[in-house]
């Protein structure tokens, strides 16, 4: 089953309305008459998942009323979420990172994940501008999968954890790299160095995904394009250290989990098959979900870096598809534009 937010036709409806979408994304069917909105349903999940099932069967065998579905129209799919929690389930991605920073990787961070909570009250759009006010902030995409869940409760194990995932999407958890080092320092976390997130215009459901959710990790080529050039064809279900139901247990671990909290794998990240740190796409790599990671493989190269950070004008587009080429999530396409 896949889920969408629309922009809700009523005064005040700042969450947007539920909509169910067609496997291939080309139609939705207004879901009002069942739950309002996506939170809604995070609540109630058992009492009315059945329902929305029966819906969206009805809108693949076209007999009921349908509408053409337009990613650009959507909203994310939960406008504002209870939690935003971004992990760091590819320890590849920390080490190179750590290392662009001068700072070693220390080994507890093979045995348990890093974990930071984001700004949740604005998540944007998959078609949303990464409004940039400084371009030597060094903005730099980050693309991710992401889960939401019910109701968790305290102190759940791994595979508990992995049972209360209820969707799955994609983010584009956007970083400014050159206020982190600074922030990090006073040792409270990331605040201005972590604008706001764009998500892609689907959630769907584990088993929307066949074989490719298995075991709390998604499979597949994160597809990840920089005005217009492939950058990014990492794997998402390869060299996840910590699974999702890990990411969720170390959440759940002193406290409950709301329902409608999402959580974010980190950036997903490659090594070459050499154990290399990974090779440009154009040099027969899998590429970079983030540009700090190429900067970092530069500077161990040559010395220092050469690309750049993202500019005014470039656009971000990531994206997931199946077997048969078809998308799974719709695509998050963003331009960076300055802040008027």
């Amino acid at each position: 089953m896949k889920l969408a937010s629309l922009p809700s036709q009523k005064p005040g409806g700042r969450d947007g309305r539920l909509v169910v979408v067609s496997a291939d994304l080309a139609w939705y069917a207004d879901a009002g008459h069942i739950v309002a909105t996506m939170q809604a349903l995070l609540d109630d999940w058992q009492h009315f998942e059945p329902s929305l099932r029966a819906l969206a069967t009805d809108l693949e065998h076209a007999v009921i009323p349908r509408h053409r579905f337009h990613e650009r129209e959507a909203r994310a799919p939960l406008p504002r979420a209870f939690q935003w929690a971004d992990g760091s389930a590819y320890v590849n991605h920390v080490e190179l990172v750590r290392k662009a920073r001068g700072a070693e990787l220390p080994k507890s961070f093979w045995h348990e994940p890093l974990m930071y909570q984001g700004g949740s009250d604005d998540l944007r759009p998959a078609r949303s501008a990464i409004t940039l006010a400084d371009e030597s902030w060094g903005c730099d995409l980050e693309a991710e999968v992401c889960v939401v869940t019910d109701d968790v409760p305290q102190g759940v194990n791994r595979e508990e954890a992995i049972g209360h995932v209820r969707l799955i999407g994609l983010v584009n958890d956007v970083s400014l790299r050159g206020l982190i080092p600074a922030e990090l320092e006073k040792g409270f976390g990331f605040v201005q160095s972590k604008p706001a997130s764009a998500f892609s215009p689907v959630f769907v459901t584990p088993d929307e995904l066949g074989e490719s959710w298995s075991g709390g990790k998604l499979a597949g080529a994160l597809m990840v394009d920089l005005n217009g050039s492939p950058f990014g064809r990492a794997d998402a279900g390869q060299e996840m250290t910590f699974c999702f139901g890990t990411l969720i247990a170390h959440l759940a671990k002193t406290r409950r989990v709301g329902a409608g909290s999402i959580i974010g794998s980190g950036t997903v990240s490659n090594r070459d098959p050499d154990g290399s740190p990974g090779r440009p796409v154009a040099q027969g790599g899998l590429g970079y979900s983030c540009i700090a990671e190429q900067r970092m493989v530069e500077t161990i190269e040559g010395g220092a870096p050469v690309t750049g950070f993202l500019k005014y004008g470039d656009v971000v587009r990531i994206e997931m598809r199946d077997a048969k080429g078809h998308s799974i999530f719709g695509a998050i396409e963003q331009a960076v534009v300055a802040l008027d």
